[in-house]
């Protein structure tokens, strides 16, 4: 008998762990994890940023969440010696609407306290030779790391103190009882006081498991990107970023540096057909047809399609990718998109069509699945994990989601 079973063996389901024990310490804990290794998704997919925390409103749950975060993380990371990198980020300006759009960036970014500067077109020039545009803000406290290894080194100090970590072990029921938890797999049953669920891009499918009642399914979406080849591996000493359309719910194509010294560009944010299909084409029929089966898939279909249409044709040629990359870097070439990669990020969707871009929550007596814990929640995942953890030993079933959600889902 454990006193709590964690599902999810990505960077927010190790927080919470680690968040446990240091609220309860000598609780047995297990962390149940279906692939072989951790982050084997979601976490160990993404583009490694350490985010400042500067797209988000002003005194907003997530803001403040990125900004404890990004230091949390950086302190992890000293703390365990793990590389990481300050290396700061440009948001650049390529056009007059875009320069618009950085005006209320900027204001957003004094609001919430981010240490930034703004850059002429001359002072961009010269802080980025290989970089074009208008104008940039810089934000300096961005940084690179490898999220992998930040949960492995979690993983490590979870079992250190007494924790279990159970790596392919697939859930297939989920029983809550009066005073208990019962958790089934093929490999036998785990019985725990209290349950959190932190399944990622199966969510959902995890909370119907559970005998749970929501509002919302997870719709993938790809994100495919491409490695720049050794040559091209400093045109920029920074993170470089566009200034992002608020009427979309992606950043758009950008330049990334990763911590062992490579550069990747992208990615885009097409519509997947698996949800755990990595490779280009994939697809899987039980993915599809949740999709198709839910309203809410085609009421967002019809909101965002001319997106969607861009979205597709950027996938399916090389030359109208590059044309996106371009704008900000003109020295890249056709030849320069090298080895092909997608990660998949688990979109939360409304019945009604909606994209959520907030944290989701359901709680029941004994459980609290984590429906949808929005980007960054790599950087944030450390105060993610306090702030789950304070939910499910407190009780709380209406805080910290939007207003518009805790009707529905909290």
């Amino acid at each position: 008998m454990y006193d709590h079973c964690i599902i999810g063996g990505g960077i927010v389901g190790l927080a919470v762990a680690m968040a446990l024990q240091e609220r309860t310490p000598g609780a047995r804990i297990v962390v149940l994890e279906k692939e072989a290794e951790l982050a084997r998704h979601q976490t160990g997919r993404n583009s490694g940023v350490i985010h400042a925390g500067i797209y988000y409103a002003p005194d907003s749950l997530k803001a403040k969440l990125c900004r404890e975060g990004a230091a949390a993380t950086k302190r992890f990371c000293t703390d365990n010696r793990i590389p990481f990198e300050t290396c700061g980020k440009l948001l650049v300006a390529t056009n007059d609407t875009e320069t618009e759009r950085m005006d209320a960036l900027e204001g957003r970014a004094r609001q919430n306290g981010i240490d930034y500067r703004r850059l002429t077109t001359a002072q961009l020039r010269t802080a980025e030779p290989g970089i074009a545009g208008l104008g940039a803000l810089l934000v300096h406290s961005t940084g690179i790391v490898d999220y992998a290894v930040v949960c492995r080194a979690m993983a490590q100090k979870i079992e250190a103190r007494g924790g279990e970590i159970r790596r392919g072990v697939a859930v297939k029921a989920i029983h809550e009882q009066e005073k208990s938890v019962r958790i089934e797999s093929p490999s036998g049953c785990v019985d725990a006081s209290k349950l959190v669920a932190c399944a990622g891009l199966q969510s959902d499918r995890i909370a119907l498991m559970a005998g749970l009642k929501i509002n919302h399914r997870i719709v993938p979406f790809r994100g495919e990107y491409y490695a720049l080849p050794a040559s091209k591996a400093k045109v920029t000493q920074r993170l470089i970023y566009p200034i992002p359309d608020p009427d979309l719910p992606f950043l758009g194509i950008h330049l990334t540096r990763t911590i062992d010294g490579g550069m990747t560009v992208g990615p885009n944010a097409v519509l997947g057909f698996a949800r755990e299909g990595y490779a280009k084409g994939s697809f899987a029929i039980a993915d599809i047809g949740n999709m198709a089966t839910f309203p809410g898939f085609w009421k967002m279909a019809r909101r965002y399609w001319r997106s969607a249409i861009s979205e597709f044709a950027n996938s399916a040629s090389r030359a109208r990718y590059l044309k996106e990359c371009r704008k900000y870097c003109p020295a890249l070439t056709i030849d320069d998109l090298q080895r092909p990669q997608a990660g998949i990020r688990a979109q939360a969707v409304m019945a009604d069509g909606s994209l959520v871009h907030d944290f989701l929550f359901k709680q029941t007596e004994r459980m609290l699945h984590v429906c949808n814990a929005p980007s960054p929640a790599a950087t944030s995942a450390i105060p993610i994990g306090r702030m789950i953890v304070d939910r499910l030993l407190e009780g709380t079933r209406a805080t910290n989601v939007s207003p518009a959600l805790q009707g529905a889902e909290a």
